[in-house]
Formats: C-alpha cells, structure tokens, sequence
C-alpha cells in the first residue's frame, strides 16, 4: 500500500474509537431514558442513523482503499478519490447529528444537507475508483 493510502486507513482506524463513543453515548441515552432523546422520534431516528452510517462507512472505505492503490489513475485522482471516499463519513453523521442539536428540535436544520453532500461525495468516489479499477 502507498503511504498516503496507510496513512488514510490509520486515521480511519483511530476514528472507529468516535464510532464506539458515539454507540455508547446513545446507549447511556437510552439507559437513562434521557429526555429530548427517547421521547424525541426525529432525534432519535437521526442520531441513530447517524451513529449507522459512521461506522459502516469507516468500514466500507477501509476496505475500498487497498483497491484505490491498484486503479489505473494518476497520484491527483487517487488522491481525489480518497479524500470523496473519507468525506462521506464525516459529512453524513455530521448531518445526521447537527441537524437536530437541541432535545426539543422536532424537524431538521439544513445542516441536514451534509448528508446529501455525503451520498454525493460517496457516490463520486465509488464510481470513480470502478471506473479506475476496470
């Protein structure tokens, strides 16, 4: 693998540490039938989502990466592709998360809006990356 492409995957690995917090955070949410989370379904189903999507996007781009040093493409499209494959587990929680801050917010903000950036930055990349691999 290509140190860039190390370097990216053990920023990602140090990041499932946030995932396991966030999981936890949640779950203390629950045990402790927290007010503004568990009487709160819009919250509650977007932070859940939120959580969901961080972990299985770190997973899913960890194992997308070993496949980015075998594509057909130059160091500025590798390096392209990396950083649309990273940006979509950041953006898509952040969206998630931010988009109802506050245990009262019954309706998204429109930093919910990071979440399409997200799905678009994912889909970017993973088209992107096939189409250097074929």
């Amino acid at each position: 693998m290509s140190s860039d492409t190390l370097t990216t995957a053990g920023i990602l690995l140090i990041t499932v540490v946030a995932v396991a917090y966030g999981g936890l955070a949640l779950l203390t949410h629950l045990a402790r039938r927290k007010p503004g989370y568990l009487d709160n379904p819009v919250r509650r189903g977007l932070w859940t989502a939120g959580h969901a999507h961080a972990g299985v996007l770190v997973l899913l781009v960890l194992v997308a990466l070993p496949y980015l040093d075998q594509a057909e493409a130059s160091d500025g499209m590798r390096t392209l592709i990396r950083t649309l494959l990273v940006a979509a587990p950041v953006l898509m929680p952040l969206g998630f998360f931010l988009s109802v801050p506050r245990p009262t917010d019954t309706r998204p903000n429109k930093l919910i809006w990071l979440t399409v950036a997200g799905g678009v930055s994912l889909s970017v990349g993973a088209v992107l990356l096939g189409v250097a691999l074929l």
